[in-house]
């Protein structure tokens, strides 16, 4: 049942909170796996019916929880993320040349999130190195005609040798580090365990393993939340000056 908070940062529906995500946004929605996923806002969207969406999350739910919602009704354009089984409707939409997706390591995916937010422009990893990921020609777009051929793949990441930080001061040796971008959006999407008027949230548990869209700066972050109040404060904090939009449940 939504709640009837009024407050200068809460809206008293989902669809209020939605009200100004248009066609075109990019999204990032938090969550790991159907674990601490906003699906009142995601349902929000879906009705809304804002199309031609970047969604960037760490997975894509599945045919009927999740980001599934909005693979029903094709709002996706483009999708960002790391695990993407599970959802046949995507499965089929990615085949058809429907959706274009960029894989990326969960680690990596967390970190350009924190990146942007730090207003740090770019880092390098070891992560994908050697790999596709670094090399490039992972499909990121099907014909659209049907023949499931490949019309469009990821390109190759610049790299450079560093000596491994963590290293002895007598080892000399180098390794080849990726170069990543930071990742933000316009709007992310995640949802509280707890949270107060002012947008103070706590996560617990299973969410905080994953959080990505928590950790970046979009222009707008839309929260759900279960409960009222934090006197309990033993979880992960978000302070309130990081959102300013919070969406009672």
């Amino acid at each position: 049942m939504m709640a009837t908070i009024t407050g200068k940062k809460v809206y008293p529906s989902a669809a209020a909170a939605c009200h100004d995500i248009e066609d075109g946004s990019k999204l990032l929605v938090g969550g790991f796996g159907l674990s601490g996923v906003p699906e009142n806002l995601l349902r929000a969207i879906k009705n809304k019916g804002a199309a031609g969406l970047t969604v960037v999350s760490s997975n894509v739910g599945t045919d009927e929880r999740g980001l599934g919602l909005l693979f029903q009704s094709k709002l996706v354009r483009k999708m960002v993320g790391s695990y993407v089984g599970e959802n046949k409707i995507f499965e089929q939409q990615y085949l058809n040349g429907e959706v274009e997706v960029e894989l990326v390591p969960m680690g990596t995916l967390a970190e350009r999130m924190r990146a942007a937010g730090a207003g740090i422009p770019a880092f390098f990893t070891r992560t994908g190195a050697g790999t596709l990921v670094q090399h490039g020609g992972m499909p990121t777009r099907y014909a659209a005609d049907g023949s499931r051929t490949v019309a469009a793949s990821s390109a190759p990441r610049p790299s450079e040798h560093f000596r491994q930080p963590l290293a002895r001061d007598d080892c000399s040796k180098t390794c080849e580090y990726i170069m990543e971008h930071a990742l933000s959006g316009d709007f992310a999407l995640v949802k509280a365990w707890k949270g107060d008027t002012e947008g103070n949230l706590v996560y617990r548990k299973t969410v905080c393993a994953c959080l990505p869209a928590g950790h970046a700066m979009p222009l707008r972050r839309l929260v759900e939340r279960d409960t009222v109040g934090l006197k309990n404060r033993q979880r992960r904090l978000q302070p309130h000056i990081a959102v300013p939009s919070v969406k009672g449940l």
